[in-house]
């Protein structure tokens, strides 16, 4: 007798992808679709740093901070009879760290953090799910993030570098929601459920300028140093991160289902021309639309792939009309009658 209550693995044998990068593409991020046959849908992410941390020793650990994430889908499928009626779809997310996602192992059960998550995830897919065509049914995103971004590279927690002002902002998790966004958004699309749009995650953050002087490096008060805005940051490759946002964009609808904002207290000299403390959060929310944007090029085209591989396609529709007008041009034809 088959237990109910649990999501029971395939049957047979399965193997854990494995994707070679090119060494000019070495920080393209990775998308693929239908990669748990047991799901509805599902989707991988993988996006490595653009950078590597000035420590260099010969520690077990990554050269480089990467992030990678899987999501599985599962339903749409009908409520139980104790259920009371639902006129929408009901929408369940679960995100959860890996025991080895992080430097800190993890316990099974889920903390505050990923409940958090999960709760920021699941206000950005309300929006983008259209719930009246499923009524008094439920599904499940389900998120596993193999590795995580974290504040502080591994190896300066081993040389004793890592600054305690970036271990307890937890910036890491602003990356890692954004990708919760895009990965789970490309699943729903696997999974066939319709939606108003495609919906992917971006991030910006003001952070200290890496070539500052010495003398803004030594200044006491924030509004004597110089700061910049960066897309999709990576907290272990900047000194310092004042504040952050993350939202969760429809490109074609131009709008925010999901806005995260972290940090503020920033203050600037009038007429200098860089961000004061008035239009901070705007010029964030401006910034992570942009990185938003850029994201949804790369689920735009791994939803597009996924879709000519279901209808036996194994090239794009326009190379394999290119190629149809080519052999039709090169040969002649001849036709004989019965």
């Amino acid at each position: 007798m088959t237990d109910k209550r649990r999501i029971n693995g395939p049957t047979g044998g399965t193997a854990s992808p494995k994707y070679a990068l090119r060494p000019d593409a070495s920080t393209s991020p990775i998308l693929k679709n239908g990669l748990i046959p047991a799901a509805t849908g599902s989707a991988y992410l993988e996006l490595d740093s653009l950078q590597t941390p000035s420590a260099s020793l010969p520690v077990l650990a990554f050269a480089s901070p990467a992030i990678k994430l899987v999501c599985a889908v599962h339903g749409p499928r009908p409520l139980p009879r104790s259920a009371p009626f639902s006129p929408i779809l009901l929408l369940s997310t679960h995100v959860k760290f890996a025991p080895f996602a992080s430097s800190i192992r993890r316990g099974h059960l889920r903390d505050n953090t990923e409940k958090d998550l999960a709760a920021h995830l699941e206000t950005a897919l309300r929006g983008v799910i259209i719930g009246d065509r499923w009524p008094k049914s439920g599904i499940d995103v389900v998120v596993t993030i193999l590795e995580g971004e974290e504040d502080n590279w591994w190896g300066d927690q081993i040389i004793g570098e890592a600054t305690e002002s970036k271990a307890n902002g937890k910036w890491g998790l602003m990356t890692v929601l954004a990708s919760c966004i895009t990965v789970a958004s490309a699943a729903i699309a696997d999974a066939g459920i319709d939606c108003v749009d495609l919906v992917s995650g971006g991030v910006a953050a003001l952070v200290r300028q890496e070539n500052a002087d010495q003398a803004d490096k030594q200044a006491k008060t924030e509004q004597d140093q110089h700061f910049m805005m960066v897309l999709d940051p990576c907290p272990a490759e900047h000194p310092k991160i004042l504040a952050a946002c993350v939202v969760g964009h429809l490109s074609a609808r131009d709008e925010v289902t999901e806005f995260w904002f972290k940090g503020g207290g920033f203050k600037s000299k009038d007429g200098s021309g860089s961000l004061t403390a008035g239009n901070l959060e705007q010029h964030l929310l401006d910034g992570a639309v942009r990185a938003a944007a850029a994201s949804r090029t790369v689920l735009g085209a791994a939803v597009k792939e996924a879709s000519q591989l279901r209808l036996g396609l194994s090239q794009p529709v326009g190379m394999v009309k290119d190629s149809t007008k080519q052999s039709t041009h090169g040969e002649d034809m001849h036709m004989h009658g019965a």
